[in-house]
């Protein structure tokens, strides 16, 4: 999920430098999106792998 993320992010970039404005803000709103579920998941997975410890 990280890896997509990244990848928007950097597709993003690469449109903005181009002046593709509308493609950059959609690459970077997908990757914003991305990125915060990559979050959940990773404290959801940290909160669960403790309490089975």
């Amino acid at each position: 999920m990280l890896h997509y993320a990244i990848v928007f992010f950097i597709i993003a970039v690469i449109a903005a430098v181009f002046g593709f404005g509308g493609i950059a803000a959609g690459a970077a709103s997908i990757a914003k999106i991305l990125f915060f579920i990559f979050v959940v998941l990773f404290v959801a997975s940290l909160l669960f792998g403790a309490r089975r410890r």
